[in-house]
């Protein structure tokens, strides 16, 4: 039962009330404690009346722990940081930083409510398109609050994402664009590296574009992985970099550790790179198991953006139509498809998790080959 005491302040007289609410795990004993600046007895009553029903039904949440959601999200992060990878964690800290502690950071956890987290929603939903990512990391900061009873209630948890009025326009420039080549294009790409680019490159792309592994897939690649007996390369790894320092990381699902076949002239190109390596002496390595294939002049792997920056520059000196290093990806798949693989074929080779993405890829190179077909007959026909 709570207990009612009167005291003055320059304000006049007011009330107080002391209770126990929670155990206090380091003592096995309920913790006392004080509420304070009621204008009246009645007032106090009914406060106390209100806390000591919400202790009876185990929703009660006590004052010192009405903590900022900065705070909660610094112990949330300490507790799980310890199972992500260095680039999830890097990745983690940046999304909180940049754009959710701006709006969340300083405010107390018990004074956050649905309305205020469905106008933070909207706002980031107006600068990036990833909007539902950082709803489901501070959904998490709140679920991680409820269970160490900081809060009662999730207030984002009937947040509504809000679309993009775009979504509803039909963008007529976006039918041509495609983030892939056709085989032609391939040709032509790969004769300019043979021909102006050193053997390096040339063969850095031509196994993104035969193999359709990831730029840090292939970055991370080392002699151990080929096996040119049974022709296979052994896809387990991601190249990562952080202040400076690069590493080899897991890959992040099953899926994404696949051993894939290979062909002769691939194979072939990787011995190659490495005789002329070894016979420049560029660096003082033999052909051995832990040497990257891909390297600087120091034997350290390349940096991430190095495809990107050598990509862009072939694209605009040689006027190319434009893609991005993860377009090479969906060359490859494009390719597979119209070779005539089977969309479950083509998954297992990329490794996709989720066969969507697999499919999504289908999709656009079904639909973009039948726009092609149509602006053929109309060439076709204005010949005439």
């Amino acid at each position: 039962m709570a207990s009612f005491q009167k005291y003055t302040t320059k304000d006049g007289i007011r009330w107080m009330y002391k209770y126990y609410s929670t155990i206090d795990p380091a003592t096995g004993k309920k913790r006392q404690s004080t509420k304070r600046g009621f204008k009246t007895k009645k007032e106090a009553q009914l406060d106390a009346a209100k806390i000591e029903q919400e202790i009876a039904n185990g929703t009660y949440i006590t004052e010192d722990k009405y903590v900022t959601f900065e705070q909660v999200y610094r112990q949330w992060f300490e507790t799980i940081s310890n199972t992500y990878k260095p680039s999830t964690r890097k990745a983690v800290v940046s999304k909180f930083k940049k754009r959710i502690l701006p709006h969340f950071g300083n405010l107390r956890m018990k004074d956050i409510n649905s309305m205020y987290c469905q106008e933070v929603i909207n706002q980031i939903a107006k600068e990036i398109k990833s909007v539902e990512n950082m709803k489901m990391y501070v959904n998490q900061i709140f679920e991680y609050a409820i269970s160490k009873e900081i809060i009662a209630h999730n207030p984002i948890k009937g947040v509504i994402i809000p679309k993009d009025k775009n979504e509803f326009i039909v963008d007529e420039g976006q039918l041509e664009e495609r983030n892939f080549w056709d085989k032609t294009e391939i040709k032509q790409f790969l004769n300019i590296l043979k021909d102006e680019y050193p053997l390096q490159d040339y063969v850095l792309f031509h196994s993104l574009i035969y193999t359709g592994a990831r730029k840090g897939e292939i970055l991370s690649l080392r002699r151990k992985d080929i096996d040119f007996k049974a022709k296979t390369i052994n896809l387990n790894k991601t190249l990562f970099f952080e202040n400076g320092k690069h590493m080899s990381l897991t890959s992040k699902t099953a899926a994404s550790r696949r051993l894939i076949s290979t062909d002769d002239t691939t194979l072939s190109l990787i011995k190659k790179l490495h005789t002329e390596r070894n016979r420049a002496s560029v660096v003082n390595l033999s052909f051995d198991n832990n040497e990257y294939l891909f390297i600087r002049n120091d034997g350290s792997p390349l940096r991430l953006a190095y495809p990107n920056d050598k990509l862009e520059e072939i694209i605009r000196v040689h006027d190319l139509h434009p893609i991005t290093v993860h377009g090479l990806r969906h060359t490859h798949a494009s390719l597979l498809f119209e070779a005539g693989a089977s969309i479950k074929e083509v998954q297992e080779r990329l490794g996709h998790t989720d066969i969507k993405m697999t499919m999504n890829i289908y999709t656009h190179v079904t639909r973009t080959v039948k726009e092609q077909t149509a602006a053929k007959f109309a060439t076709f026909m204005n010949e005439l």
